[in-house]
């Protein structure tokens, strides 16, 4: 026997349809806003997570990592004996290449007036390894630290390197505050 099917209205039938609709809509408006918040963010590193691990040199999608290390000047002491800059465990500690923890030359130390020196950062030779960072964290001030520049980052909606990131230092900040600095707050 075929079964009776309940016969709805012309006005059920619209009244239905346009509920559908508005329900769409808002899903719609939803996801578009839910995207654009995507765009009014940017990825960076949070100084105080970051554990120096070097991923942010091999991880990055472009072939020269957008992750770079940066220098608070402030906080530096401007030692002769910067273990950012060279390696504390060297036979001599001296200024030659081969006790340079940077593998590429990127710090520069010029001479300030006895006993300190400044150093800086070239940034198109450092290749976001975070050794410098890594050997200024554990013997120096933590002067030295990791940040994402915004003009090389393609602001990648699934970074690599946050994936890659053993402590969770990759966060989304406010577009119109892009760098966590080093001794201030965190978003």
């Amino acid at each position: 026997m075929a079964e009776d099917k309940k016969k709805i209205s012309r006005r059920e039938f619209f009244g239905k349809s346009i509920f559908s609709g508005m329900l769409a809509g808002v899903g719609a408006l939803g996801g578009y806003l839910g995207f654009k918040g995507v765009g009014d963010t940017v990825w960076q590193i949070d100084p105080a997570k970051c554990t120096q691990c070097g991923n942010c040199a091999t991880f990055c999608v472009l072939e020269e990592s957008a992750a770079k290390c940066v220098h608070s000047y402030a906080m530096c002491g401007y030692c002769d004996l910067c273990t950012g800059y060279l390696d504390p465990l060297a036979k001599d500690i001296n200024t030659g290449a081969e006790n340079e923890l940077c593998p590429t030359g990127a710090i520069k130390r010029s001479f300030v007036q006895d006993p300190y020196y400044e150093y800086s950062i070239d940034e198109e030779l450092c290749i976001g390894c975070a050794k410098c960072v890594k050997g200024c964290t554990a013997f120096g001030n933590g002067s030295l630290f990791m940040q994402i520049r915004h003009d090389r980052c393609l602001n990648c909606n699934e970074c690599a390197i946050a994936a890659a990131c053993p402590s969770d230092a990759f966060v989304r900040v406010d577009a119109k505050n892009p760098y966590l600095l080093k001794g201030t707050e965190t978003a």
